[in-house]
Formats: structure tokens, sequence, C-alpha cells
């Protein structure tokens, strides 16, 4: 990848800044020069239009949909609908936010690397290691889901098999060029849209025709929204308790900013999958939960497997049940290889910025950085260890702690481009070529959105817990950026701004024809 000239609007006189912080020399000035100073190796932009679009679309439909949505249901009842379109209107001004600096700043390391560019070193050390930690934790609770749909199958196999089974294979294929990554992911997102596209026609059919479901006394229709205690049964507590696994369910969407270090063409197809955000939610989680409530009672969806599997395995439908366990199942799979990509990445960035070992900035021949993928393989056999302990339990358990980092992690983006745009304001810098949109209100109301959803963590005692380990992280993270980073990771992260500057207008040509009179 050759590394674009440092230009003007890239601050790199090695002084000081007004938060104590130095600022990076020019020769280090953008992320990949440092990189190849330090580890020697970047990566490879082998993903294209069609495995973005399709890593999109694929990031909305995972363990939070088919496994998580049970507990949400639970909670709030059909008013759950209500807690994915708030929720996911968050999302779209946390991805807009990071779509306008991810074709600002087309890097590896992402987030991580705004944080550290914005908001100062410390703030990108935090925010890249929490999101590594996010993703630790939400691909232990994919690892987990996995195991539990594959029980559908083979109940009397233990979980920890499954999982090991699965780190291992997944393992080996992320050591593989990030293409295969991608075909990977499209084939895997093809078949979960298809899926989800069916079971919506599926059971909007049902509700039209007014099949009678097998296991139900309540025949299926819209009425199933509003007459089992009303459409808000558990009130606005239970809403409010939804958020902490609604949240969950969303976890992950960032990696499609992750993806422009490796995008052939960030600046066309990070804003087309952006933009996709709203279709998603109301496809994927709104439409979706609409025809599972309407087809059963919220009351009668448990949270014993995957509901859509649950529901399905109630209408009678011959192969149904086991159809769907294959599509969650290939949802799982997707999701686990998401969060090893994403955690990766990430920690490829902080190599660079001198806040991670420079053995993670190290690729294999086929531009991979081989060296997470291991870690990360590493990390998810605690997965194993807590389902031979904590079978039972463990879900719940790291879902809300994940809930918890997945929205700091958003904060940061959030805070990051705040940070960004009153930089754009008060230096005149171009303005940029994917801005988001109602600036500044509804940055500010999505900021306060995520201070709640952090607060309900702490309100319900199920999910309190998070907190606690949340708060622990971020102080082991203080006091580890305190003793082990030095040098260049001490420094104000410089970035390359790839915003193309605004066309001049050429004067006319003079008319000298006078001159020959």
């Amino acid at each position: 990848m050759q590394q674009a000239p440092t230009d003007s609007r890239t601050t790199s006189d090695g002084g000081a800044t007004t938060d104590g912080t130095t600022r990076a020399p020019q020769a280090a000035a953008s992320f990949g020069a440092a990189l190849e100073k330090t580890a020697g190796a970047v990566l490879n932009r082998g993903l294209n239009v069609r495995h973005i679009r399709f890593m999109a679309l694929g990031s909305a439909i995972g363990t939070g949909l088919f496994y998580g949505s049970a507990s949400a249901i639970q909670k709030a009842g059909p008013a759950v609908l209500l807690a994915y379109i708030i929720g996911g209107a968050a999302v779209f001004m946390v991805m807009r936010a990071l779509g306008e600096m991810a074709v600002r700043h087309p890097v590896s390391g992402s987030f991580g690397q705004y944080a550290g560019r914005y908001l100062g070193p410390r703030a990108g050390f935090i925010t890249g290691w929490t999101y590594v930690f996010e993703m630790a934790i939400v691909a232990i609770a994919d690892v987990t889901a996995f195991s539990i749909y594959m029980g559908f199958w083979f109940p009397d196999v233990d979980r920890w098999i499954w999982i090991l089974a699965i780190i291992s294979f997944l393992a080996a294929l992320n050591l593989l060029s990030v293409k295969v990554f991608g075909e990977l992911e499209f084939w895997f997102s093809l078949i979960k849209v298809a899926a989800i596209i069916a079971m919506i026609a599926g059971g909007a059919a049902i509700i039209v025709f007014g099949f009678q479901t097998g296991g139900s006394a309540a025949a299926p229709g819209l009425g199933n929204l509003v007459e089992h205690g009303g459409f808000l049964p558990n009130g606005f507590a239970g809403l409010l308790a939804s958020f902490a696994v609604v949240m969950f369910a969303f976890g992950g969407i960032e990696t499609i900013g992750i993806t422009a270090g490796e995008a052939a063409d960030p600046k066309k197809v990070i804003p087309k999958a952006v933009n996709t955000v709203p279709v998603r939610v109301l496809l994927f989680y709104v439409l979706t939960l609409g025809v599972l409530m309407s087809l059963f009672p919220w009351n009668e969806i448990g949270s014993n497997g995957s509901p859509f599997v649950q529901i399905f395995s109630g209408l009678g439908i011959p192969a149904a049940p086991h159809i769907l366990n294959a599509v969650v199942i290939t949802a799982a799979l997707s999701a686990i290889n998401s969060d090893i990509f994403g955690a990766g990445r990430i920690l490829f960035g902080l190599a660079g910025q001198g806040h991670a070992p420079q053995s993670f900035g190290k690729v294999s021949r086929h531009g991979v950085p081989w060296m997470t993928v291991v870690m990360m393989a590493g990390i998810l056999l605690a997965g194993v260890v807590l389902n031979a302990v904590i079978p039972e339990d463990v879900f719940v358990l790291i879902a809300s702690i994940a809930t918890f980092a997945t929205v700091w992690v958003w904060v940061m983006i959030l805070a990051s481009h705040v940070a960004m745009k009153r930089e754009i304001a008060r230096s005149g810098l171009p303005a940029s070529e994917f801005p988001s949109p109602w600036w500044p209100a509804a940055s500010v109301l999505t900021i306060a959105f995520m201070a709640l959803v952090i607060a309900v963590l702490g309100v319900f005692e199920e999910t309190r817990v998070a907190l606690y380990v949340g708060g622990a992280w971020l102080a082991a993270l203080l006091l580890a950026y305190r003793l082990w980073v030095r040098g260049r990771g001490r420094a104000r992260a410089e970035l390359v701004d790839e915003t193309a500057p605004l066309p001049v207008a050429k004067a006319a040509p003079t008319d000298v024809t006078h001159d020959r009179l």
C-alpha cells in the first residue's frame, strides 16, 4: 500500500499539544509509515464492493438476533420493537460518524486510530484495547450460542467439544488471505439474508391466511402484539431493561469501519455500506421480530435455543426446524469469523501506534496479521472453560459485559467525531465528503442515549456485573498505559487527510487579440 504524501492539513511539527502529548515527527506522520518502521508490513487491500456490502448486511444478523432476541422479548414484550427502532437510530448515527472519519482517514485500526488522533494517545489506547476486549467477549458469546445450536442435533455431545472444533477451523481460515475472509463472509451473509427474507415471507403468509400453529392456543395474527398484556406488558422498566440485550445485538456492526484499511475503494464502498443500516434494522429486527411475535404470543417465546427454531417447530412444517438450525449455525460462524477479523485488525493498528507489541504488526505472506489471529484463538479457548464450568449461565453474563464494552467504544467513536468536526471548523479544513447528518444535535442526543444504556446496566441486578467488570477493565488499561506505553506510543496519532480539496474555478482565458491590433 503506497503512502500518500503528508499534506498541509497534517500537523507534524514535533511540538507539544495542549494536553501535554507530543506530535509525531513528519517522517512517521501517517499510520502506514509508522507501521513500516516498526513492523515492516502492511495489509492487502483485498476486499471489494461485493464483500463489504454483504459484510454490512451480515453484521446485522447474528447471535443477538437469533438467540438473544428471546431474552429481549421476555423483558419488554412486543415493545421490544420500539427498543430496536430507538437503538437502531442511535447505531445509525454512530455508523455515520464512523463513516465520515473512515472516508477522511481510511486506515487499518479505524476508530482506535481516530481516538488517538483527535482525543489523544491515552484515549486511542483505551478505545483500541476495549474493542479487542469487546470482540473477545462477543466471540465467546457467539461460540457459546454455536454450541447450543449444535445441541439441537447432538444433545448428548458436550458443548465445549463443538467450541474447540470451531475455534480451530475458523482460526485456520483467518490465516489465509483477506480475500478468503471476504468470500466466506459473502456466502455466510447470503445464506442469512435469504433465510430471513424467506422467514418473513412465510410468516406473513401464515398470518394472512390464518393457519393454526401447533403448540399454541392463540391463532397467528397481528392481534398477538397487543392481546397478551398489551404492547408494553412489563411497563417502561421492561422496555429499559431490554436495551441491555438490544444493544448487544447491534454489537460488531462497527466492523464495517475497520474494513476501510483493506477496501479497494473506501470512499465508494464505505458510504454505501453505512447507508444500508436503517434498512437492515427495519428488515432484520423490527419486521422479523414483528412477524415472530404475531405467529406466537410473546410470552410463549422461550429462551431454550433459538426462538426461530422453536417457533417453526411449533408450526409443524417438515424439516423447517433443521433448516433454520443450519441457518443460525451459519450466522454464528459468520459472527465468530467477523469477531476474529475485527479484533485482529484493531490489534494491527495498535501495534502501529506503539500501543501493542510489535509482533501484532507482522503479517504473513498473504498479508494477514497472523499473530492477532493466534491471540484471538487463545482467548476463545476461555469459552471452552466457561462452557465446561457454567454452561447454563455463561451467555447472559458475557452478553451484558459485551454490551458495556460495545457502548463504550461507540461513545469514543462519537467523541472522536465531535473533536474532528470542531477541528475542521477551527482550522478551516475542507468539508467532509461523507458528512454525518443533523450535526451537532444528533451526535449529542446519541451520546446521551449511550450514557442511558450504561446506566441501565447498573440498575438491574442481572446485568450489574457488567459495570464492575467494565470499570475494572478501564482501570487496568489506565494502569497499563502509565506503566508500559513509552516513546511513540505517547505521541498523538497523525493520519493523512484524504479528503479531496474543493475544486478551484479556473479563470477564463484572457482575450489577447487586442494586443495584436
